[in-house]
């Protein structure tokens, strides 16, 4: 099942499949590790759902709401 990063629930793992988005936007996103075929976990949400924490490539990375809402992913389970 596919859906956007930002819509994941906490504790939920999946594999990215496409990043859209403009072109510093999409930029960005792929700087930070965020690449077709990663694997994320989502540990975090703030309160009102902005930002996120996940965890990518080993590491910890904060996303703003709008940047997770490029990232198309599939569920992972």
């Amino acid at each position: 099942m596919l859906k956007p990063l930002h819509e994941f629930s906490v504790g939920e793992t999946g594999i990215v499949k496409t990043v859209s988005g403009e072109g510093i936007i999409r930029r960005r996103i792929f700087d930070m590790g965020v690449t077709p075929g990663a694997e994320i976990t989502l540990h975090k949400k703030a309160p009102l759902g902005d930002p996120i924490e996940v965890t990518v490539r080993g590491y910890k990375l904060s996303l703003r709401k709008t940047e997770a809402s490029c990232v198309t992913m599939e569920v992972k389970g």
